[in-house]
């Protein structure tokens, strides 16, 4: 997973996170790593999905680096338990998935079950680093592979025409422009252009649109733009944009 290496708001305290992996050193590595870095700290360890469902309704953490593959308890029921469990409160964590594979076999279904984004065990200190902050931010970007899989998914799909839903009429033309572009992978900076707007405006059109539909992150927007007939695999997209 590639994604900019974005903070958090400076009076937001530092970004909390939970690292879970049955594997003990890969664990350490982890926490070792984030916790060195400016305005991260690991709040708790888990050495399976159970016990990572219970750490993060303790433990409220912004980020979860999820492992996929654990015995007992996979990463992908752990993640749609904790998303299912959030308080009203509190909004559910960032769950970032943690792979040996590139991408595994689990892309849709762990996208599906509120996953943010992937990243292999092992990619590069800063990846990682970068990986957690974007996460926090709420504007973890799909790589361009994971857009690929994802829309190979629904490619392998049986064709029907599913309805938009009603709250998609509350977005404005621009904000709809936008989360077409979102579901085709591309990143602020090319919306920007594509549009003739400047990053700012975009940030501030992903923002509005995330509120309005009531989605967590950019992930959620482009899983949305597809299940609602939004964009078809393989139709270019229209004019503009």
């Amino acid at each position: 997973m590639t994604g900019p290496a974005m903070t958090g708001s400076a009076d937001a305290g530092p970004i909390r996170v939970l690292v879970v992996d049955d594997q003990e050193l890969v664990r350490a590595g982890f926490c070792v790593i984030l916790d060195t870095a400016d305005g991260i700290t690991v709040v708790g360890e888990a050495s399976d999905g159970a016990a990572a469902v219970a750490q993060a309704a303790a433990l409220n953490p912004d980020v979860v680096l999820m492992d996929v593959r654990m015995p007992g308890m996979d990463g992908l029921e752990a993640t749609r338990l904790i998303n299912e469990a959030a308080a009203p409160a509190h909004r559910a964590p960032k769950v970032v998935m943690l792979t040996t594979f590139d991408l595994d076999d689990y892309v849709y279904e762990a996208l599906r079950a509120g996953a943010s984004g992937f990243l292999l065990k092992d990619s590069p200190r800063a990846d990682l680093i970068a990986a957690v902050r974007a996460a926090a931010a709420g504007d973890a970007l799909l790589a361009p592979s994971v857009t690929r899989r994802l829309i190979e998914a629904f490619a392998r799909r049986p064709a029907y025409t599913a309805p938009a839903p009603s709250r998609l009429a509350a977005l404005t033309g621009r904000e709809h422009d936008v989360l077409l572009l979102l579901a085709r992978g591309r990143s602020n900076a090319e919306i920007a252009a594509a549009l003739f707007v400047s990053e700012a405006t975009v940030k501030t059109h992903v923002g509005n649109l995330l509120a309005k539909l009531g989605l967590r992150d950019r992930v959620q927007a482009v899983i949305l733009a597809y299940e609602a007939g939004l964009v078809i695999p393989g139709e270019p997209p229209p004019a503009g944009c």
